[in-house]
């Protein structure tokens, strides 16, 4: 008989044990699915809602006046406009440095009185990725209004303002944000850079930190010290609160994947171990007949290692399945920003095919050795 055959069987002889492992390892793979597709969910999720909290970094030219900067809210001095290709063409500033986007800003009067004119250029990503750019893309001749401007103006969208003698159409009424943003006009660059008479210029570039640190892992000096390299006439400033809530949640994230995979792991493999010892204790008198007819040790290793890894093989697959399905049922409710991105991970069912049936060989290894350790005269004198 071969041995393939044996272990079929083997299987069919011993059925609820045979169930009982394969279910066993199906709900450790579906766990793992679970926590592979919604971590990855939940980092997608973090980044979306993180991004939408706005840069939490403001990169100035280096000889800004500080106490004029914190009164009027920007630089009284100006960078070239493609400083930003500039600083981008570093080699590995993406690593530190994301969403770099050049801004010109300054008070403006509207409407008799003090406003605040942002232009703001497209934002420069790291190369290869397909982050979306923070921020909007403001069209030439478009404005977008906070909302006291837009009151002050009677202005609504689609009508048409007029700024410096220029017509702009109003793209957009932003709500009402109980900060400075509500006396702010967004345009393009180019167009503020015009209306302020100040071609090719900037004041500032925003950017996101990508180092993800809290204030007591001291990001600043790192921040700083790369910029020092890449851009010695600038100098970077963090918004804290932005960076460290950022940073505790994407390290939340992190923990938690690294405490729930293990966690699963050690679980599947002492139901593994655990339902093989039962066994080879219920065959302890059958498997010492085995030896005294001659039955070679690895013959029966193999014997129990194999059931094991093809219970594998039937457990990765069901549990994949399973896991998926629950990830698609519930993941779109909790991760509501990001619902339409999680979807089944076919490299997923590839490693887990691969893996499982080793990982169950390995977590029988030990109940498997005791087998063939036994002797049989003391097996079948105990039966």
């Amino acid at each position: 008989m071969t041995l393939l055959a044996l272990i079929w069987k083997e299987l069919w002889h011993l059925r609820v044990n045979a169930f009982l492992v394969a279910a066993g390892l199906a709900l450790a793979v579906a766990l793992l699915t679970v926590v592979r597709l919604t971590t990855a969910a939940a980092e997608r999720e973090t980044r979306r809602v993180m991004r939408d909290l706005g840069f939490n970094l403001r990169i100035i030219p280096r000889d800004t006046d500080m106490d004029a900067f914190w009164a009027s809210g920007h630089s009284d001095k100006t960078l070239p406009a493609d400083t930003v290709q500039k600083l981008a063409a570093q080699h590995g500033l993406f690593v530190t440095f994301n969403h770099l986007t050049p801004a010109l800003e300054r008070r403006f009067p509207v409407a008799g009185r003090d406003a605040i004119l942002s232009g703001i250029g497209p934002s420069v990503i790291g190369p290869g990725e397909k982050k979306q750019p923070m921020g909007f893309l403001i069209a030439k001749g478009s404005v977008y209004l906070g909302s006291e401007i837009a009151a002050s103006l009677g202005a609504k969208p689609k009508s048409r303002i007029e700024l410096a003698g220029r017509s702009f159409t109003v793209e957009r009424v932003l709500a009402e944000s109980g900060s400075d943003d509500d006396i702010r006009l967004y345009t393009a660059l180019e167009d503020a850079q015009s209306l302020l008479g100040l071609p090719g210029r900037i004041n500032e570039i925003k950017a996101i930190d990508c180092l993800c640190l809290t204030a007591d892992q001291d990001p600043l000096s790192q921040l700083r010290a790369v910029l020092e390299k890449a851009l010695p006439e600038a100098k970077v400033l963090q918004l804290r609160s932005l960076a460290d809530a950022r940073a505790k949640q994407r390290q939340m994230a992190e923990r938690y994947a690294a405490f729930a995979t293990p966690v699963v792991l050690l679980g599947g493999a002492l139901w593994v171990g655990l339902l093989t010892v039962l066994n080879v204790r219920e065959r302890r008198a059958e498997i010492g007949l085995w030896r005294a007819l001659g039955r070679g040790s690895g013959r029966i290793a193999t014997l129990f290692l194999g059931k094991a890894a093809l219970l594998g093989l039937v457990g990765a697959g069901l549990g994949y399945a399973l896991g998926t399905a629950l990830a698609l049922r519930f993941g779109p409710d909790i991760f509501k920003v990001t619902a339409k991105a999680l979807e089944p991970d076919i490299a997923l069912l590839g490693w887990a095919a691969l893996l499982t049936p080793v990982f169950a060989a390995v977590s029988a290894f030990l109940p498997a050795m005791l087998a063939v350790a036994q002797d049989p005269a003391d097996s079948l004198r105990a039966d």
